[in-house]
C-alpha cells in the first residue's frame, strides 16, 4: 500500500515515516497542503495521512482539491491534537474519513493501517471489475453492431451510421455515396454447393469488400442475406463509381467457381451507387432507395456491372 504523509512538522513526519515503513508500506512524504494536492497527483496513493493545520494551504482545503481531481474513492485520514465535535464535522464535509490524535499512538496507527490495507485491496478489486465490466460492455456492444458470419457491421449499425452519415454530410455540404452489392445468382449457389459452401462465399465477398474499403470513415455492412451495403463519406460520383468497378473486378478476379452461374463460371456481382450532396428533405431512405434502384437497373442489364442513380 503506497501512503502519502504531509506534516510540516518535521519530527512528526519523520516518526509517522519512520512508524509506516517498519509496518512495510511505501511512503511519500509533504511538508504542506500545495505539496499534499501535487504529491497526489504524481503519485496515485492509496491512502493519504495528512495534518490539519499547515502553512499555504490546510489540511481540509487540500483535502477538498484532492477529491476534486481524483477519479475515484482514496481514504484520507486527518492528524490533528483537537478532534472536538466541530473539527471532526468540518473534517468529513472536507473529504476526511478518519481522525489521527496526535502525538501518534504506534498501536493505534498500526490498527487503523491494517484496516485501510484491507480498504485499499478492496479498492483495487472493486476497480478491477469496474475495468473488466467496462471492457465487457464494450465487447457486448460490438456484438450487438457485427453480423455474426461475415464479421462486418450489421443492418442495425448501418441504419444508425447513415443517419448520422447524411447529417454531417448535409452540414458541411459533402457528397456522400452509398453503394448496394448483390451477388449475382447465389441462390442457385447455395442449391448447387450447399449452405456451408455459401456461408464461406460470404465470407470470401465480405473480406474483398472490407480490403477495398480502408479510410477510416468507409463503412462496409451485410446488408441482408447476399446483399451488402457501402457507405463512403466525402467521396464524389466519379470516384464512386470508380471505387463500385474495382469492387466488382476484385470479386470476379476471386475466381470462386460458380458453375450454374447465368453470369459467369465464378461468383459475380452486381453493384449500384447513389452519390450525391443531401439537400433539405434527402433521407437515409432517399439513398437506400436510390442505390437499390442502381442496382435493379445493373442485375436487368445482365448482372455483373454497376450502374449509378444521382
Amino acid at each position: 500500500m503506497k501512503i502519502l504523509v504531509v506534516d510540516d512538522n518535521n519530527t512528526d513526519r519523520l516518526v509517522m515515516n519512520t512508524y509506516l515503513l517498519r509496518m512495510g508500506y511505501e511512503v511519500v512524504l509533504g511538508g504542506n497542503g500545495l505539496q499534499a494536492v501535487e504529491l497526489y497527483k504524481e503519485n496515485q496513493p492509496d491512502l493519504v495521512v495528512m495534518d490539519v493545520n499547515m502553512p499555504e494551504m490546510n489540511g481540509y482545503d487540500a483535502a477538498q482539491k484532492i477529491r476534486q481531481i481524483s477519479d475515484e474513492w482514496i481514504p484520507i485520514i486527518f492528524l490533528s491534537a483537537r478532534i472536538g465535535s466541530e473539527d471532526i464535522v468540518k473534517g468529513i464535509e472536507a473529504g476526511g474519513d478518519d481522525y489521527l490524535v496526535k502525538p501518534i499512538d504506534h498501536q493505534v496507527l498500526e490498527a487503523k493501517m491494517k484496516a485501510m490495507q484491507r480498504i485499499a485491496e478492496m479498492r483495487h478489486k472493486l476497480v478491477e471489475m469496474a475495468f473488466e465490466l467496462k471492457q465487457a460492455n464494450a465487447e457486448l456492444k460490438q456484438l450487438v453492431n457485427i453480423d455474426g458470419l461475415t464479421g462486418l457491421f450489421n443492418r442495425r449499425y448501418l441504419d444508425d451510421f447513415l443517419v448520422r452519415e447524411v447529417a454531417r454530410s448535409k452540414r458541411y455540404q459533402q457528397s456522400l455515396t452509398v453503394i448496394l452489392c448483390d451477388i449475382d445468382y447465389f441462390k442457385v449457389f447455395n442449391d448447387t454447393y450447399g449452405h456451408l459452401e455459401g456461408d464461406d462465399c460470404l465470407r470470401g465477398v465480405s473480406a474483398i469488400l472490407k480490403n477495398s474499403c480502408r479510410r477510416p470513415t468507409d463503412l462496409v455492412a451485410r446488408y441482408g442475406g447476399e446483399e451488402f451495403a457501402i457507405i463512403l463519406s466525402d467521396m464524389d460520383s466519379e470516384a464512386a463509381v470508380i471505387m463500385a468497378e474495382t469492387i466488382r473486378e476484385a470479386i470476379e478476379a476471386e475466381q470462386i467457381p460458380h458453375k450454374k452461374s447465368l453470369v459467369s463460371q465464378v461468383v459475380t456481382m452486381s453493384l449500384g451507387v447513389c452519390s450525391l450532396i443531401p439537400e433539405h428533405g434527402d433521407t437515409p431512405e432517399t439513398f437506400l432507395q436510390k442505390a437499390d434502384v442502381a442496382l435493379y437497373q445493373a442485375k436487368q442489364a445482365g448482372r455483373n456491372q454497376v450502374k449509378m442513380n444521382a
